[in-house]
């Protein structure tokens, strides 16, 4: 047990008199150098500024119910932030259907959102895998972007996707410097 001892004591000694000497200078002109580096490495770094956390869609008139419509709606907007290259992602975490709140068992299908990043642009299904929604080729200290949606409503007053109640999607957003 007290050769144990010994030996750390000795090792722990033996430690901080090679410490100490790293850092030592001697010299014989009056002066002495020694150089430290310091050294520090960036990540890739992202900030996603979204304008809120919910979108109001338009709600359909018995009009657009009876012939079946398409609604669309401006959806948040953005600001990017990344030192690189970057990608903004857009999914939904719902498997099949809408979440649903009301008294009339409504289902709407996941499919029945569509979205773009332009208003006039070409608008594809939301689904549960990531879909790139945006992507930047270099660095940015703020990249200013929007989100459009368009409902559809399918025609009918028997139709499952239309009985009253509230119908709620969560939309994901993902940014990330790949």
């Amino acid at each position: 047990m007290n050769a144990t001892r010994f030996l750390l004591a000795a090792m722990v000694l033996g430690t901080a008199i090679g410490v100490e000497a790293n850092a030592q200078c001697s010299g014989n002109a009056g002066s002495c150098n020694t150089t430290n580096t310091a050294s520090v490495s960036v990540n890739a770094l992202v900030k996603l500024g979204m304008s809120g956390a919910a979108t109001s869609l338009t709600s359909p008139t018995a009009d657009q119910i009876e012939a079946g419509a398409v609604i669309a709606d401006a959806g948040p907007t953005f600001t990017v932030k990344a030192n690189r290259s970057w990608t903004l992602n857009i999914k939904t975490t719902n498997a099949t259907i809408w979440t649903y709140a009301g008294a009339f068992a409504g289902t709407k299908p996941i499919s029945d959102l569509t979205w773009s990043n332009a208003a006039a642009g070409t608008f594809a299904n939301i689904g549960t895998s990531d879909a790139v929604f945006l992507s930047g080729a270099s660095a940015t200290n703020g990249f200013a972007a929007q989100a459009f949606f368009r409902t559809v409503w399918a025609a009918g007053f028997v139709q499952p996707s239309n009985v009253p109640g509230t119908y709620s999607l969560p939309v994901v957003f993902t940014l990330s410097a790949p």
